[in-house]
């Protein structure tokens, strides 16, 4: 379990095919603090490691993964939102995020407020994808509060320091991201489904 609060990021040193998956190897400052086995979001995609050296550590990715997220399109350089799994005794500061991503997102208009920015994404329709005003969205493993809400898309406002210490900043109009929508609000979508004229 995540919390959409990023801690460090990482750089794509090395990406190896073998088969349907797709290794990784990343450099980040925190790898030395990194063990084999344990569960890191990459863009907010559960991911774990299978190998630490120095300040490199590799993963892992499954055709599933790189087929529903965006991490089949990273290329050497690109730099991925990195959060360890929740410590038992640790503070839930965003949301309840699994770093299981619903699918693919994609930033259509972006709009700078001197001083936050203003982004907004489009989704395909899955009435399991749901987003309320003021309620929860992670995306590219960020928790964020959603402004503007429809069945097919939404908005977010970024703050400077998520801007500068995430990879939403470099984000540009077309952008693919991932998407985790909030879990309490895919249960009761699902849970309302036999009630719901078609």
């Amino acid at each position: 379990m995540f919390t959409g609060i990023i801690e460090s990021s990482a750089e794509v040193q090395k990406i190896e095919r073998t088969g349907t998956n797709v290794q990784f190897t990343l450099e980040t400052s925190i790898a030395k603090e990194l063990k084999v086995d344990q569960s890191l979001a990459h863009n907010g995609v559960c991911l774990t490691v299978t190998s630490v050296d120095g300040n490199c550590y590799q993963v892992t990715a499954i055709s599933e993964t790189l087929n529903r997220t965006n991490l089949g399109e990273l290329q050497i350089g690109d730099r991925v939102n990195l959060e360890r799994c929740l410590a038992a005794n640790g503070r839930l500061d965003g949301h309840i995020v699994q770093g299981h991503v619903d699918g693919i997102g994609e930033l259509v208009k972006l709009i700078d407020r001197d001083g936050s920015w203003a982004l907004y994404f489009q989704h395909d329709h899955n009435p399991n994808w749901v987003t309320v005003e003021k309620g929860s969205i992670c995306v590219n493993g960020v928790s964020l509060t959603v402004v503007e809400s429809s069945q097919t898309g939404f908005s977010v406002e970024i703050i400077p320091y998520t801007w500068e210490n995430t990879n939403l900043g470099k984000l540009k109009e077309g952008d693919k991201v991932n998407l985790e929508f909030d879990i309490l609000g895919k249960y009761a979508a699902r849970l309302m489904q036999p009630f719901v004229k078609a």
